[in-house]
């Protein structure tokens, strides 16, 4: 089966930086697009970052306008892994962080929970003031 393990997150103060990651054990990873939720509690999972698989054309990333210009999504896939690099954290930016892989789908539709055929345990992040 498809084991996604997400790490990186922690306490951290206002300001600060993050980088999480996401590892992927299962058979063909660079055929998977990737991407980055979080919920808070008693809030809907929302969408944070994707990337996708290398060999399209177009734009290969997308953010949520919350965590634009402050957070960088990529990939390895020698090592299997993604990441997500946050900058200039803030209190509402503190959730459950989930990695969720999807074999096929627009970049648009990334942005959507459904559809995603697996997901990570979620890791942490707590950003004080």
């Amino acid at each position: 089966q498809v084991q996604l393990v997400e790490s990186g997150g922690g306490l951290v103060q206002a300001g600060g930086s993050l980088r999480l990651s996401c590892v992927y054990s299962g058979v063909s990873f660079s055929n998977y697009n990737m991407g980055w939720f979080r919920q808070a509690p008693g809030k809907e999972r929302e969408f944070v970052a994707a990337i996708m698989r290398y060999g399209r054309l177009g734009r290969q990333t997308e953010y949520a306008e919350s965590v634009k210009g402050r957070s960088t999504i990529s990939r390895d896939n020698a090592k299997n892994t993604v990441y997500l690099q946050m900058n200039s954290l803030n209190p509402e930016d503190t959730a459950v962080y989930y990695c969720g892989s999807k074999l096929f789908g627009t970049i648009a539709a990334m942005t959507s929970f459904e559809g995603y055929n697996d997901w990570g345990q979620g890791t942490p992040v707590t950003v004080s003031s």
